[in-house]
């Protein structure tokens, strides 16, 4: 009913930057919130960022100043931009929307993920 797709995952050197994509399509009549969580190895999932349809933001304070989030309402699309990557941000990162579909339900749906590897 709901895709949601994340692209932009890779390998970057300490201190560069990524950009991260997300796209969702459907039955999408609109989209509240959308957001990036984020999952290293060993650890437990946590929220990145966040944006609501009126471009309201919330960050968690590990990547306050270097991450920053915005979306495209028309395309349904979130982007994170990632500058100053440390080693510690290394992590498969997730994106969420909460979709009001045609049937006038509204629940979260999730992307698969894509990895983000900061190495030297």
């Amino acid at each position: 009913q709901v895709q949601v797709v994340e692209s932009g995952g890779g390998l970057v050197q300490p201190g560069g930057s990524l950009r991260l994509s997300c796209a969702a399509s459907g039955r999408i009549l609109n989209i509240n919130v959308m957001a990036w969580h984020r999952q290293a190895p060993g650890k437990e999932r946590e929220l990145v960022a966040a944006i609501t349809s009126g471009s309201n933001t919330n960050y968690a304070d590990s990547v306050k100043g270097r991450f920053t989030i915005s979306r495209d309402n028309a395309k349904n699309t979130v982007y994170l931009q990632m500058n100053s990557l440390k080693p510690e941000d290394t992590a498969v990162y997730y994106c969420s929307a909460e979709v009001r579909t045609w049937d006038y339900r509204t629940m979260p749906y999730w992307g698969k993920g894509t990895l983000v590897t900061v190495s030297s």
